[in-house]
């Protein structure tokens, strides 16, 4: 099998030639320390030889061209199976720590998180009345995007990363706590403005699938907490539930796949995810899932994605320690087909970058057994 091929028999829960491997998200630094450290190791990699930030500002001006190139060489060389990149909201800095972007939503910014919302569009219901996400789309949005699907040139599954209607709606609102009080408050206005941002998912999948037709959509954003999830399942049946449906039965009907990204304990909505038709469940948080329950329950009926901790075993941990695990997380998840290994988040600055490569060599050898 090639790389499409492993990827999306293991996305469709069937048996590949081996345990496919993707990350949905490693940022610039971290991928100038992988290839600072392949250089080290004698493979020739492009990294950037001058840059007057290596820092992450999380989409803050246009992508890095030498920094996309030095993303494509390490998903090929590294032998992953897939892309995966967002689309940007055009966030500007408008202050030292401060970024706006273009639908009007206010973030702190910080060097290495996601810039964290603090001031939206949508204070009160009257401002549903001016408030409109689709017509602010451009096809630039999507440049990096189209960049790294033309470098690599149909060789990998090419995933994009749309944001869940729950952090769309809760970032326009400036905080989730303004929307969850919301849920008590006003449920009307609660689904008047989960509608703007179900639209506009609806809208950015439309423009994504005309730049690639074989594009697989993963909806990122948290639902659950370590503890359980961060509405009771009433709420997210009622509030959020049916946009899923919706967003997953529009995107079958254009032959696609969807993968449902949440951190925390999702099992009280587990099977909410199953019956909505998601086809993957990403990331299985070791802290709070154990991968083999989680296999059991949805063997055959959806694909599991992650679960190798980025929290402290890659920052922390010994490269032999990262080989352990991951032959283990794949002795329990992969029998049967449709498990796909990634972190249990994203590469982000504090993994080592030597436990990233001890991660992905183990994943080939072990792996191919």
């Amino acid at each position: 099998m090639n790389s499409k091929e492993r990827f999306m028999t293991a996305l469709e829960v069937g048996i590949p030639d081996k345990v496919p491997i993707f990350e949905s998200y490693i940022n610039d630094s971290s991928l100038i320390a992988l290839g600072k450290l392949m250089n080290e190791r004698g493979i020739e990699a492009p990294v950037p030889e001058t840059r007057s930030d290596e820092k992450d500002t999380f989409g803050i001006g246009a992508p890095k061209e030498d920094v996309l190139d030095l993303y494509c060489f390490l998903v090929s060389e590294l032998r992953l199976d897939a892309t995966c990149y967002n689309f940007s909201i055009g966030l500007e800095r408008v202050g030292k720590d401060r970024g706006r972007d273009k639908y009007g939503r206010v973030y702190r910014l910080s060097e290495h998180g996601e810039p964290f919302p603090i001031q939206g569009p949508v204070e009160k219901e009257e401002d549903l009345l001016e408030f409109e996400m689709v017509s602010k789309l451009r096809q630039e949005d999507f440049r990096a995007f189209r960049y790294i699907v033309d470098r690599v040139e149909g060789e990998k599954v090419p995933l994009l990363t749309i944001t869940d209607p729950f952090k769309v709606s809760w970032r326009s609102r400036g905080g989730m706590e303004e929307l969850l009080m919301d849920y008590v408050r006003n449920p009307q206005f609660v689904h008047d403005l989960a509608r703007i941002s179900t639209d506009f998912d609806l809208a950015v999948i439309d423009m994504v699938t005309e730049i690639e037709p074989e594009v697989v959509i993963l909806m990122t954003g948290d639902l659950a907490g370590e503890d359980t999830t961060i509405m009771s399942p009433e709420s997210y049946r009622e509030f959020i539930r049916p946009y899923h449906q919706e967003i997953v039965d529009y995107v079958h009907g254009k032959g696609g796949r969807i993968i449902k990204h949440t951190d925390g304990n999702a099992w009280p909505i587990l099977d909410d995810f199953l019956q909505v038709g998601f086809d993957g469940f990403h990331p299985v948080q070791p802290q709070c899932m154990d991968i083999a329950e989680v296999k059991e329950h949805l063997s055959g009926q959806m694909c599991i994605l992650g679960n190798i901790d980025c929290r402290n075993l890659l920052p922390f941990g010994t490269e032999e320690e990262v080989k352990r695990v991951v032959e283990e997380t794949i002795a329990k998840a992969a029998p049967g087909g449709g498990y796909i290994v990634s972190s249990s988040n994203s590469i982000h600055p504090g993994v080592e970058p030597k436990n990233y490569l001890a991660m992905v060599e183990t994943v080939h050898r072990y792996g191919s057994d």
